[in-house]
């Protein structure tokens, strides 16, 4: 049965049993394009974007989603972004470069990120961008410096940790007490780092922000962090703190899988922004304006890895390996993180999934490997199959790497049945450009 669950929305397979993606046949973008090649479906970004507006603003009116760049982020998207009224979450001076390249609303610009450098902070306040971030006392003093060179204050969040576990990998969980990001309200940090910034001249400290993790597949996790941070703006109250703007950051789930089953964004909406004007009701705290920062939520249902076969590997008894022209230099996150996907043959769809496989990349590292035990249609080596891993367009290509000196893939648009490059695939001269001989 195909895992509708995982793949973009305008997925489906033709009379010729192939994966068809925005109008546009898997098997025929592979022969025009190549392999490994990444495709985007337009019409999932713009919807995902159109419901996280629409589910957030119906319950709280004054939110703004920003999207969160280090997902994936290149001015064809930030552009679309910027059209479906998004705002945007930064996490360095490159994803802010690209914000600045198709003039995004400044307004509507958050950088994040820890341990940001001088010449960011300059970078960023140069431009007039709308929010900083401030992840630790260092970052707060090296602002204070910035913006009173340039005479003025600048408007900033404060990160706080609530010390909450949101029930996801170790190395993405970001919200608990033994984390490098924040301020720990548990410790005082938070607590002195607000008295700081009320302090702070040019520093218009205009409320909190924490994120617990990614990807969150629970509710529980938000209300909890949501009063916690909620308690704490309320204790500092008589200390100067006015909460205008509060963010619960982002973490929100995907399927990767055709078993697993996140909450929908409507119920993301309903527990934040239930929690939130519970609490500020029981506080007796003006609702402040609201910033949720989705990121894969958006970006990873839209993107799906194209990949042709080449050699097979029959280990009689242990396993049976499936080779493929890609690998962890364009998705290191099976590698890194354990991570799980679905994987099918785009170009025999309606073939019965008989034999248990596993997906190798073809980077020299044991731990190379897409997918394990994953069940596809008989392939055959030598590059007649074709295999596509959906959810993919999340931290894939942003995460890749030249290892082994491979060309990233290309990024394709689609929608409507035509194809847009909006990322040519890398060459070998373009490895080199920097290299100096």
């Amino acid at each position: 049965m195909f895992p509708a669950n995982v793949f973009p929305d305008s997925a489906r397979v033709d009379d010729a049993g192939r994966l068809v993606i925005g109008g546009c046949d898997t098997v025929d973008l592979a022969a025009e394009f190549g392999t490994p090649l990444y495709v985007f479906d337009e019409d999932t970004l713009r919807g995902r974007c159109r419901a996280f507006l629409g589910e957030f603003r119906s319950r709280h009116p004054q939110t703004t989603v920003a999207y969160a760049s280090k997902a994936y982020v290149n001015p064809w998207l930030a552009r679309l972004f910027m059209d479906e009224g998004m705002g945007l979450d930064v996490v360095s001076g490159g994803e802010l470069a690209v914000a600045q390249a198709v003039d995004f609303p400044r307004e509507r610009v958050y950088f994040h990120g820890s341990n940001k450098g001088e010449a960011e902070l300059e970078q960023a306040l140069e431009w007039g961008i709308g929010r900083i971030v401030v992840d630790s006392f260092h970052e707060l003093h090296l602002l204070e410096e910035v913006a009173a060179r340039r005479g003025r204050a600048q408007n900033a969040l404060l990160r706080v940790s609530p010390s909450v576990d949101p029930h996801t990998h170790a190395k993405t969980t970001t919200g608990a007490l033994d984390s490098k990001f924040g301020f720990s309200i548990e410790t005082g940090d938070a607590a002195e780092a607000v008295r700081q910034a009320v302090k702070a001249p040019h520093v218009n400290l205009k409320g909190l922000h924490f994120h617990l993790g990614s990807p969150i597949f629970e509710l529980e996790p938000y209300r909890t962090a949501i009063e916690v941070a909620l308690r704490f703006a309320s204790s500092l109250r008589e200390e100067g703190l006015v909460l205008e703007e509060f963010s619960p950051g982002g973490g929100f789930a995907i399927s990767y899988t055709r078993d697993q089953e996140p909450p929908a964004i409507g119920e993301y909406a309903e527990a934040i922004v239930g929690a939130m004007t519970e609490e500020c009701g029981r506080l007796g705290l003006d609702l402040p304006s609201l910033v949720v920062e989705p990121g894969r939520a958006i970006v990873g249902p839209a993107g799906v890895a194209l990949y042709r076969v080449g050699a097979v590997k029959e280990i009689p008894g242990v396993r049976r390996y499936v080779s493929v022209d890609g690998g962890m230099g364009d998705n290191i996150r099976p590698a890194l993180y354990d991570a799980s996907y679905e994987v099918v043959a785009a170009n025999r769809m309606r073939d019965a999934a008989t034999e248990r496989v596993t997906i190798a990349g073809k980077y020299c590292e044991s731990g190379d490997v897409l997918v394990k035990d994953a069940l596809l249609p008989p392939v055959d080596k030598g590059g007649r199959d074709l295999i596509a891993i959906p959810a993919s367009g999340a931290y894939c290509v942003p995460m890749a790497s030249n290892y082994n000196l491979n060309p990233k893939p290309p990024i394709l648009l689609v929608k409507d049945g035509k194809a847009r490059v909006i990322r040519r695939r890398e060459t070998y001269q373009d490895q080199m450009l920097l290299d100096v001989w």
